[in-house]
């Protein structure tokens, strides 16, 4: 007779959030990455527990995480997200074995906030299980009762989105706006290219984090998906993401795919260009939505001088300058099997960051109007052959790409 096989449940695997109760012990599955569609609201398979035990997350008690973060003293406060408040702590090496002397960041979820035990579960299970030089290392989480935390390498710069618009900050250079720029596209290639593809869903500047050297590592995936597999070409799900990083084909039709972030890392790199924020209900109505203020001006030389971020102050090379914006150009296409993927764009940019930040020769000088609209004086013959979408210079390099 057969035997009915025992459904896993939430206390199996996080008994911290649970009264303790009696179980029986079963076989362990052998190892593979566990996705998010595997679980349902009531119950996870008995792969989650095996991935967590060999991602070596530490699970910390919330008086632990209250003694590292002085109770989550204000003098300790890094920011809030939509998940909740992020606080500073320091572990020393005696908290626990095996647990190296470092800063971290303690993410707490505001229990009456838009986020909650989901989002919370979305991040142990993709961090938890995937490692990469431009992730967000989580080290541990926490989970008693209601309460649900994090626990992430403390990364000193911040986000990128301070970092790029804070007025208090000084502008950065080209090359490290490239450099975070690569680092960022790496990160979202890693995730296309996993095993079981992930899409991030939710990239942007301020889940962009920079450390000391301003490597960029993405954090907040608590609204990532699995991507499709097989013979699918998308994932209906609910619209999620943030307004004006969001492309328009998923906010119209929920279908999810890869080439959605590639919008979404488009308009981080419009950004990183501009020096302005993606959606800015400072301006008039129609001037408020980045992409479609200063995409049309990607493509012409003459155009793209004048949307170049003047806190440059003329200091970056056209060359590389003209390449990124034909970059964002095509990954900002309305048509999303035009754009890039992100193994492509890596490859477009790795070579960009080796670019000095001084002008290459036909950049004059800058003269301020009172409009206060920079004007830039350039040699006529510098151009971009082509005109149509698909023509820009950087695309022939892509086509290239695909040919090898």
């Amino acid at each position: 007779m057969a035997v009915k096989k025992k459904k896993a449940r939430w206390q199996d695997f996080f008994p911290a959030c649970f009264k303790a109760e009696k179980t029986a012990e079963t076989k362990k599955p052998s190892i593979q990455r566990i996705s998010l569609l595997d679980l349902s609201s009531s119950t996870i398979s008995e792969e989650l527990s095996l991935s967590l035990a060999a991602s070596n997350l530490h699970v910390f008690t919330l008086q632990e995480l209250k003694l590292i973060t002085h109770n989550f003293a204000s003098t300790n406060f890094l920011g809030e997200g939509g998940f909740g408040p992020v606080h500073k702590g320091f572990i020393d090496d005696s908290l626990r074995p095996g647990l190296k002397a470092q800063p971290v960041a303690v993410k707490l979820l505001d229990l009456d906030g838009t986020q909650g035990h989901r989002e919370w579960l979305t991040e142990v299970v993709f961090l938890g299980q995937l490692r990469h030089a431009n992730l967000v290392k989580l080290i541990g989480y926490c989970c008693e009762e209601e309460q649900r935390l994090l626990v992430y390498e403390y990364m000193p710069r911040g986000s990128l989105e301070n970092q790029l618009f804070r007025k208090m900050c000084i502008p950065l250079p080209w090359s490290t706006r490239m450099k975070i720029a690569l680092g960022a596209a790496k990160g979202l290639a890693f995730l296309h290219g996993a095993n079981k593809p992930v899409i991030y869903r939710d990239f942007k500047t301020s889940n962009i984090l920079l450390d000391s050297d301003f490597v960029a590592k993405l954090a907040d995936l608590g609204f990532a998906k699995d991507g499709p597999q097989g013979d699918e070409t998308h994932i209906s799900t609910r619209v999620m993401g943030t307004q004006g990083y969001t492309a328009p084909e998923y906010l119209m039709t929920g279908h999810l795919t890869s080439a959605s972030d590639v919008y979404s890392f488009g308009v981080v790199l419009l950004e990183l260009i501009t020096g302005l924020r993606s959606l800015d209900k400072r301006r008039p109505n129609r001037e408020q939505n980045l992409v479609e203020r200063a995409r049309p001006m990607l493509k012409n030389p003459q155009k793209l001088m004048k949307v170049i971020d003047p806190r440059l102050e003329g200091q970056y090379p056209e060359i590389a300058a003209q390449k990124a914006a034909a970059l964002a150009y095509q990954c900002l296409s309305y048509r999303p099997k035009l754009r890039p993927t992100m193994d492509e764009i890596v490859r477009v940019l790795e070579p960009l960051k080796d670019f000095d930040d001084t002008q290459m020769g036909t950049f004059v000088f800058t003269v301020s109007l009172a409009d206060c609209n920079p004007v830039k004086i350039f040699p006529r013959e510098t151009t971009i052959q082509g005109g149509k979408e698909g023509e820009v210079a950087i695309i022939s390099d892509i086509k290239a790409m695909k040919m090898k």
